[in-house]
């Protein structure tokens, strides 16, 4: 009995040390997400890799080298760039900076006062209201494309830039953001302390509820920029003059173009990598507001 139980000693130990020879089974299902999001990460980023370093490379590197080595020809691309229709490219990133900033900032405006409307006021017909808007988010886009070239049309607004501009200014996900960011961040008790005190509903909203909800209306300030610049069917639609199209419908234009002049290519990979910039740089400029509102945002007010 004593040689069998010493036999057994061992072999409990070397049992343990197997076990702490690898990690816990809730560590290992802990790195699920973490190589979910690796991957995800690696999906979305190689891509804009692969625009960096294919708009370094001249016409004949593009498709004689390896696809991740850099080129030599970065200077040149963006010298042809400068130059192709005497800079026609730097008209659409205008044309691009103009319809998203202004789209933005008038649908961030119009998201504002609805949102803090259905949050804060009771009346007939608002759950209703909200519902329509609610579907409006779950409807694609492209559905609403031909009826407001018609409607345009028939105002005799097309292939001007107020065609791409108004259909842009009414956000259903921009007004739902504010609303729901409304309601949490603007108590009920803080507006009725501004109207038993005598301020106007106007200066209520400015100047109360307004700072509380910066960073709501940051984030929708964001995604409908990003929206507005990547949009390419509606500018499609209602432009034909190569003068008012954005980045985007420049850019296939460039494309249709290449394969008759292999040449434009590089034009083409070069206009985006460029075209990308605005926005990286829009979203670390607001990430930085995003941070000081969210931390300070009522305490200023």
């Amino acid at each position: 009995m004593s040689s069998l139980a010493v036999q057994k000693v061992p072999s409990a130990a070397g049992a343990t040390g197997a076990a702490q020879g690898r990690p816990p089974l809730r560590n290992r299902i802990a790195l699920v997400p973490t190589i979910t999001l690796l991957l995800g990460a690696l999906y979305c980023l190689l891509p804009v890799a692969w625009v960096v370093i294919a708009s370094t490379k001249s016409g004949h590197e593009l498709f004689s080298t390896f696809t991740f080595l850099p080129g030599t020809g970065f200077a040149d691309n963006i010298k042809d760039l400068n130059s192709y229709r005497d800079g026609v490219y730097w008209k659409w990133m205008g044309n691009s900076a103009l319809y998203a900033g202004l789209g933005a900032l008038l649908s961030t405006c119009v998201s504002a006062f609805s949102g803090y409307a259905l949050a804060t006021y009771r009346f007939r017909g608002r759950e209703s209201i909200f519902n329509i808007l609610l579907a409006g988010v779950l409807m694609p886009p492209i559905i609403l494309a031909i009826p407001q070239y018609l409607l345009l049309a028939k105002a005799d607004l097309t292939d001007s830039y107020w065609s791409v501009l108004l259909p842009q200014i009414l956000s259903p996900y921009g007004v739902y953001l504010s609303r729901i960011y409304a309601a949490a961040a603007v108590p009920g008790d803080v507006v009725e302390a501004g109207r038993m005190d005598g301020a106007s509903e106007w200066r209520i909203f400015i100047r109360i509820a307004l700072p509380m909800m910066v960073p709501g209306l940051v984030t929708v300030f964001l995604f409908q920029f990003v929206a507005v610049w990547n949009n390419f069917l509606l500018p499609y639609i209602m432009l034909s003059d190569d003068e008012k199209f954005p980045i985007t419908l420049g850019l296939f234009t460039l494309l249709e173009q290449g394969s008759n002049q292999p040449a434009l290519y590089t034009l083409v990979i070069t206009g985006a990598f460029l075209a990308v910039i605005p926005l990286v740089a829009l979203f670390l400029v607001i990430q930085r507001f995003w941070s000081l509102d969210l931390l300070s945002g009522a305490v200023k007010s």
